[in-house]
């Protein structure tokens, strides 16, 4: 049995039926067996700690959905925590999180305001400020709230990388949308397909004395660069381009010069940005109601992620057969997303709801259930997942007790002080 990866592309092949205190339970797993993909039942610091020997450094991402420690409860759970031990304990998972971790990975954390400021300092501590990628603001809910002072209609995402020089260098660009492609256009029949113009002239600020010139249209129209900027291109460097067909001066040859840029020499996808709006990754409302639709009669959480909102997360942080690692299972969002999407992954739960909402959910996936994400990459169903269960055995002792809930995070506790008070 191999304790980490040996490529950075092969399927995982890992098998945890005889680990010590995972108990695989036949009668939950659905599919084909040992497929790469398992969902695990316990407390999530026992399991990790219990699996860090055999997945260290192999996963690709992970993905967390904490309690957001907001004072409300729930139906599934209390989230009303004392604010240094909710941090106390959401950190001793993290630590171990980032153990899993690839060279390329990341840990993508969902929060709301109300600790996303101690959470960020506090994860610097353990992946580094060096290492912290950005925050993601996700519009989670598109009606007003008027019952409050403010109607609060995002969330955020911390994104960290276990080494942010390689995640950068191999992070995922997002696939065109209809949107992006729309804007290519042929007015002039180009035989190399569709373009988009671009400005041919830019900020001087940095020029050289060959881009400032009067341009001389095919027509024998004068142009020159407005103030305060330059053309992009030396004079010679223009006219070969202009013989090239490459500039655009518009249909009557008389507009003003712009660079026709061609989809079919576009860069592969596009650049994330840090805003999400619900448009393109979906609300806390939309995955509820396809939750009360998959599991009727069963009472789902109050806000779930929606499948879009995991699947952009995903496309960005892996590629299909990379392993990803969930630990706040929930109801089992991001195993569905990875299933679909062909990523492997490991869930962990510790709740009744491992088996009521996501190995039933997963089973339904298997069986090519059509909501989510399913219909955007084809999803047909196939494949399968390993039901494990916890049990923690009276002589079972962790070799990590760093790790325990109960770590004094000195640390921790020092460098968000200035952030703390008197809280």
């Amino acid at each position: 049995m191999s304790s980490t990866l040996q490529s950075e592309r092969q399927r995982p092949a890992f098998n945890i039926f005889n680990s010590a205190g995972l108990f695989h339970v036949p009668r939950l797993s659905h599919g084909s067996i040992n497929s790469g993909n398992a969902l695990i039942q316990g407390e999530n610091l026992s399991v990790l700690e219990l699996l860090l020997p055999q997945f260290e450094a192999s996963v690709r991402c992970c993905y967390i959905d904490p309690p957001y420690n907001n004072q409300e409860k729930h139906y599934h759970y209390h989230d009303s925590l004392d604010h240094h031990k909710w941090l106390d304990e959401t950190m001793a998972r993290i630590e171990i999180l980032a153990e899993f971790l690839r060279d390329d990975g990341s840990l993508w954390i969902s929060i709301d305001d109300r600790e996303v400021h101690y959470l960020k300092v506090a994860c610097d501590t353990i992946l580094g400020r060096k290492n912290f990628v950005t925050t993601v603001v996700w519009e989670q809910r598109t009606t007003r709230e008027n019952r409050k002072v403010f109607s609060n209609n995002h969330e955020y995402i911390l994104v960290y990388a276990k080494d942010l020089g390689r995640f950068n260098a191999t992070r995922n660009s997002l696939s065109l949308n209809s949107e992006v492609r729309a804007r290519y256009k042929n007015p002039d029949n180009d035989p190399r397909g569709p373009w988009q113009s671009v400005s041919a002239n830019v900020q001087s600020g940095h020029a050289t004395p060959d881009q400032f010139y009067k341009l001389v249209s095919p027509s024998g129209k004068v142009h020159v660069p407005p103030p305060g900027r330059c053309w992009i291109y030396s004079m010679a460097k223009m006219q070969n381009e202009i013989a090239k067909n490459n500039v655009w001066f518009g249909r009557d040859g008389n507009g003003v010069p712009r660079l026709k840029r061609f989809l079919s020499q576009a860069r592969a996808g596009l650049t994330p940005e840090t805003l999400w709006n619900a448009q393109d990754v979906g609300t806390n409302d939309q995955a509820k109601k396809q939750l009360i639709k998959l599991l009727p009669g069963t009472d789902v959480f109050d806000t779930p992620k929606p499948e879009n909102l995991i699947y952009r997360i995903l496309e960005i942080a892996t590629s299909p057969g990379d392993l990803v690692l969930d630990a706040y299972l929930g109801s089992g969002t991001t195993a569905a997303v990875a299933h679909k999407s062909g990523r492997h992954y490991i869930g962990i739960e510790e709740g009744d709801h491992a088996i009521t909402h996501a190995a039933k959910r997963m089973s339904l996936v298997i069986e090519g259930e059509p909501s989510g994400i399913s219909d955007t990459i084809g999803w047909q169903g196939g494949s399968g997942f390993d039901f494990f269960r916890y049990v923690r055995e009276p002589s079972f002792m962790s070799a990590r007790k760093l790790h325990s809930a109960s770590r004094d995070w000195k640390r921790t506790h020092s460098a968000i002080s200035t952030l703390d008070g008197q809280n």
